[in-house]
């Protein structure tokens, strides 16, 4: 018997030995799901996981609504060089609704799809879907470190597809910006769907230009972000945005300060409309937005940051004739940040967002309007996590 089993190993070693060369040749030959050839250039390559998880508990008017866990901000980002004078950033946001507009053709989920071109070491042109350089400094912070937006950048389109050029002064110290945008994301149709347009023409060319200037005084611990900006709605229905942002920073504390006033002669944000649309079947015209946004941030350990924002509007309208104050917002939001790793930029927090709606007299007297407020306690994390 045994005769026979050493007969039978010698004619299977062959077999083993053919079948174990196929199966390494098999692993050599099988080619990674990057082309090897493209992958140095991984090296100028970040994916990010910008993202804010938390436990809400959410108050309306002095009253406790209920808690929930929420992934409050999930952005997937990738941005890195192609080529030494192009560069690349794509922004989708996962915790918004997927919805393309009419206009742009892009989904309204997509912050950022453009391309950087270096014509200059001091000058630069970008196309594609970008950040409407509107100036001020609520904007310029990454999205997942803003636990509540100020009403005009809440309802505004803050990234809109077009061209932008910009161009820094050899000081270093000075830059100044162009950009012509789309409006808006959606046609005008649908802007405004719901409201009798009938009395209104749309623009043909339904344009924005920004211009903005961003600049370093006082050995850097002033910066300002200022911009004005045009938007073609209508035919002879225009709007006229005004953003001065200023930051202040001195050691452990930073101080900012962003003033916005938007005259539009056809309410782009519909918060005037939304407001009127029980006594009007048209959108708001004439209106006036007037912001004021402070935030003060002071790290009293290298791990604790204590921070407090500051936030109001203004809403008028002309109603029969008379420019009408509809409504001031008001927001309060006091929050302590902990960073518990020192190579790791991911921060647990704690946050208390308080919102008081002051309609005036006339809004409750012709529209019903009546006042509330709302909070939201958050218990979270926030981290842009660098994951290539």
């Amino acid at each position: 018997m045994k005769k026979y089993i050493v007969y039978f190993v010698v004619m299977l070693l062959p077999v083993l030995a053919i079948a174990q060369n196929q199966e390494n040749k098999s692993d050599l030959e099988y080619e990674s799901i990057i082309p090897t050839k493209k992958q140095s250039l991984l090296k100028d390559v970040d994916v990010i996981f910008n993202t804010r998880l938390a436990f809400d508990n959410r108050f309306a008017d002095g009253e406790y609504t209920g808690s929930n866990f929420s992934a409050n901000q999930f952005r997937l980002e990738v941005k890195g060089k192609i080529h030494e004078k192009v560069s690349f950033r794509f922004r989708d946001r996962y915790t918004r609704e997927h919805r393309v507009g009419d206009l742009d053709n892009m989904s309204r989920s997509t912050d950022l799809a453009y391309l950087v071109f270096a014509l200059s070491p001091q000058t630069k042109l970008t196309v594609g879907k970008q950040s409407a350089d509107w100036g001020g400094m609520e904007l310029d912070f990454n999205p997942i470190d803003i636990l509540e937006y100020n009403d005009l950048i809440e309802y505004a389109d803050n990234y809109l597809i077009g061209a932008g050029l910009s161009h820094t002064l050899k000081d270093g110290k000075n830059t100044f910006g162009l950009q012509a945008l789309n409006t808006r994301t959606k046609s005008f149709d649908v802007q405004y769907e719901g409201y009798d347009t009938s009395g209104l023409t749309p623009s043909k060319l339904p344009l924005a230009v920004v211009t903005s200037w961003r600049g370093k005084l006082f050995n850097g611990k002033v910066e300002t972000a200022y911009s004005y900006s045009f938007f073609n709605e209508a035919e002879d229905k225009g709007m006229n945005y005004f953003v001065l942002g200023n930051k202040f920073k001195s050691n452990n504390f930073t101080l900012m300060y962003d003033f916005q006033y938007s005259m539009e002669a056809l309410d782009n944000k519909g918060i005037a409309s939304e407001i009127i649309a029980t006594g009007f079947q048209a959108p708001a015209e004439d209106v006036k937005y007037i912001e004021h946004w402070l935030r003060a941030e002071y790290q009293i350990q290298p791990k604790i940051n204590l921070l407090l924002t500051v936030m109001t509007n203004n809403t008028y309208a002309k109603i029969d004739g008379d420019s009408e104050r509809l409504v001031t917002t008001f927001g309060l939001i006091p929050t302590v940040q902990y960073f518990p790793f020192d190579d790791l930029n991911l921060k647990l927090y704690v946050g208390y967002v308080a919102r008081k709606y002051d309609y005036s007299g006339f809004s409750e007297n012709k529209f019903s309007s009546i006042d509330k407020d709302t909070g939201r306690l958050s218990v979270g994390i926030i981290a842009p996590l660098l994951v290539l």
